[in-house]
């Protein structure tokens, strides 16, 4: 008896040229959010950046970009890779948290939708083509995943695009270090409906929002400068707590996918977490295999790009995993059909998702 899956049929990224090195800060005077300065030196500060976060280097569009711009390349690549007619994709979903956000300028533009946007970049002209955003914090694309999967079973729908995209570099306070983390980029996936003999694609689900303290925990606030303008704000957050709730929760949400599924973590081979920090993902991964009570982490299980794409939000995830596909991705990974993967991003909401993915 055929079995209905719901399969990545195709992926694409966008990554800029353009790269920024640690070194290229050392220029910027750097604050604590009371406006006093730190004294430190920048290669001390650098130093011990990299310790934390394993970010070398991050890259960032060129001037004229936005995220629509590139977006609409990412979207192109994966609709080029599924090999389908993009008239008949039934939806268009895009995840983002700042919308276009020109150079130089303080205002985001969101106004038609980027979804709207990316669907008349691509000269689809199918109404019946549904394109929207979603605004999820970090995990927005995963979460776009779980709202493709929710349409497709629901027989809304049967070829989705979801696709991650983002310009943190035009948010930033460059007098924040929280700064030298943030990056530019776009990753992007068709999801279709496919008939198959075995049971593969997405298999299972879990999504959770907490906010009470924790929706401030990443927000956008004033510079850190002690006059700087109140009504310009930066994207800003609490690492720390950021931190401190992630190796709470993102396990048991990472186990809970895995028990709905009724399978074994000794089965997944990679998985796909969002790269917003290498020291928190390592240990999320540590507490992840506690959970089942193990001690024993695979070595390649978790692929990083992080230390030269920094954290481009939204789109760690998808740009990941199709970097992976292409062959160009940092470190010994790859894919075989039948492996077990699972998608685990946290951020903004504070939100948490998973999605576990028979490839």
């Amino acid at each position: 008896m055929k079995v209905n899956n719901i399969m990545i049929t195709g992926t694409g990224s966008f990554v800029p040229e353009n790269i920024v090195t640690n070194q290229d800060f050392a220029g910027n005077q750097f604050y604590d959010t009371g406006g006093n300065t730190f004294e430190q030196p920048h290669e001390e500060i650098a130093e011990k950046f990299t310790a934390i976060t394993g970010i070398l280097e991050r890259r960032w569009v060129d001037d004229p970009m936005v995220a629509s711009d590139i977006g609409a390349i990412a979207a192109k690549r994966a609709i080029e890779d599924s090999g389908i007619d993009a008239e008949t994709l039934d939806q268009i979903i895009v995840a983002h948290n700042f919308g276009d956000v020109r150079k130089g300028t303080i205002q985001t533009d969101m106004v038609p939708s980027l979804a709207s946007r990316v669907k008349h970049e691509l000269g689809i002209e199918n109404p019946s083509c549904v394109a929207y955003d979603i605004l999820f914090g970090c995990p927005g694309w995963v979460q776009g995943m779980i709202q493709a999967t929710s349409f497709i079973r629901s027989g809304m729908a049967k070829k989705c695009l979801v696709l991650a995209t983002e310009t943190l570099s035009r948010v930033i306070d460059v007098h924040d270090r929280d700064s030298m983390i943030y990056a530019d980029g776009a990753g992007a996936c068709v999801v279709e409906l496919k008939e198959s003999d075995t049971t593969e694609g997405i298999l299972s689900l879990e999504a959770a929002t907490y906010s009470k303290d924790e929706a401030y925990y990443l927000y956008l606030g004033k510079g850190n400068i002690e006059d700087s303008d109140p009504k310009i704000r930066y994207i800003k957050m609490h690492g720390r707590k950021i931190y401190e709730f992630a190796l709470t929760h993102v396990p048991k949400a990472m186990k809970a996918c895995l028990d709905k599924a009724d399978v074994s973590l000794s089965e997944v081979k990679k998985i796909f977490i969002h790269q917003a920090n290498e020291k928190m993902d390592y240990e999320i991964i540590k507490r992840l295999y506690r959970l089942y009570k193990t001690r024993e982490i695979p070595k390649d299980i978790m692929p990083m790009s992080i230390h030269k794409l920094g954290n481009n939000s939204v789109a760690t995830v998808p740009t990941l995993l199709d970097r992976i596909r292409k062959g160009v991705c940092e470190g010994n990974h790859s894919l075989s059909k039948g492996d077990l993967i699972m998608f685990a991003s946290v951020g903004a909401g504070m939100n948490i998702n998973a999605v576990l993915y028979r490839y």
